[in-house]
């Protein structure tokens, strides 16, 4: 800037802002350099926004306004959301007591279970969200979900249960360490959990339900669709990102993946941050809602404390029982259907098939990673809604019965 362009607009200044204002300015000026502005921290506890600033921040030239961001962005919470934020209460539920015959030894030992199960009543006629999870996950996985689908759909409710083995769901067995987790016995555990949430509640019969069952747990409710176990009750079934072909092969890299992921964590924060800087759980306040149902902090390393509460390793040897035969009961069973994908590569053979001849729904987020329901829980909210709404007999107006019109006397 030369002197004759520096004095024209210090003139300026003058007779606009009168002689004393620009004091500060002299003496700080040194050639042409501005004075380095401290750091803006955000702070997201601030009511007061930069946007709405009246005036304007120079960058020094040591800050990276166009870097990519590295990881979780500083000021950002990493506390736990606990799950009362999304749900209404928590459920202990047992199963109904076995049938005793004359074959039963009465001296044999059985296994005993607590379900524990997240619960938001629906209201009036409004329709039950079952949700099943995917293994070495937690009901709480669809909390952030169980919300959005409430804003769009006020008189829903929401049940999502803890598998055994996971969350806070407890189990008993004779032989300590070893846990049925046979297809079968997951999905006769879902029935029960619906069951039991009934009779603790007081329906006077099951509302209308939506099965919604991700990776494992989209095995799970297809089964216990294709059983055909809930009658009427059922008005169809959502699975997210799980089909059989896809399954199958990804369980060949399951122990690779299983290697890689830390053995424990020095604390909640920890953990919760890993699963966002790994991209594991893409939404942060789903991942701190979500994560911590994950843990134990009963770990025998006092440095890493906090350990997963499912040995996912231990689960090997029921891998293929989970998902071999899942697209032919997913096309066959009875209800709605709408598989939800984070990409049109999952799709195997005969579901592509069934896709083109309309037996079912499909919605790609290809923007999303496995954990659909956890990274875009607004737009699964909407999907499912509309798939709801799509299948609700309760909309439906039937033309009365011929019989019916004969016995008043009236002409057909």
């Amino acid at each position: 800037m030369s002197d004759l362009q520096r004095k024209l607009g210090k003139a300026k200044l003058k007779s606009a802002m009168g002689d004393n204002s620009l004091k500060e300015v002299d003496e700080n000026e040194d050639g042409d350099q501005l004075s380095e502005l401290r750091e803006v921290v955000d702070d997201d506890s601030s009511s007061a926004s930069s946007a709405s600033s009246t005036g304007t921040i120079i960058p020094s030239p040591r800050q990276k306004l166009f870097a990519r961001p590295e990881g979780i962005p500083r000021g950002r919470s990493l506390e736990q959301i606990p799950w009362t934020t999304y749900f209404e209460r928590e459920l202990f539920l047992k199963p109904p007591a076995p049938a005793q015959t004359d074959t039963t030894p009465a001296a044999t030992p059985s296994v005993e279970i607590t379900y524990h199960a997240y619960l938001t009543s629906p209201v009036g006629k409004g329709p039950l969200f079952v949700m099943h999870h995917g293994a070495g996950s937690s009901g709480l996985s669809f909390a952030v979900l169980s919300s959005e689908i409430r804003k769009r759909l006020p008189n829903a409710g929401v049940l999502a249960l803890d598998a055994r083995g996971h969350g806070s769901t407890t189990i008993t067995s004779p032989k300590p360490g070893s846990i049925d987790l046979s297809l079968h016995t997951l999905s006769t555990d879902l029935y029960n959990v619906i069951q039991a949430a009934k009779t603790q509640m007081a329906w006077p019969e099951l509302p209308p339900i939506i099965l919604v069952g991700h990776s494992l747990g989209g095995a799970v409710v297809t089964d216990l669709a294709s059983r055909g176990s809930l009658g009427p009750s059922l008005l169809g079934y959502a699975v997210l990102d799980v089909v059989e072909g896809s399954a199958m092969d990804a369980l060949q890299s399951m122990q690779t993946y299983l290697s890689s992921r830390p053995a424990g964590f020095a604390s909640l924060k920890d953990a919760i941050e890993w699963h966002v800087r790994s991209r594991t759980i893409r939404n942060a306040v789903s991942a701190r809602t979500s994560v911590p149902g994950l843990l134990s902090d009963d770990g025998g390393n006092p440095t890493k404390p906090w350990v997963w509460k499912t040995d996912l390793a231990a689960t090997q040897p029921f891998w293929e029982d989970w998902f071999v035969g899942l697209s032919k009961k997913f096309l066959g069973a009875r209800g709605g259907k709408m598989l939800l994908l984070a990409g049109t590569d999952r799709l195997d053979t005969e579901l592509t098939i069934g896709q083109m001849q309309g037996k079912y729904a499909l919605q790609v987020f290809p923007e999303a990673g496995h954990f659909i329901h956890e990274d875009l829980p607004e737009k699964t909210a909407v999907a499912l809604v509309d798939f709801h709404k799509r299948n609700d007999r309760s909309a439906l107006v039937l033309p009365p019965k011929v019989s019916d019109l004969l016995a008043q006397g009236k002409r057909v």
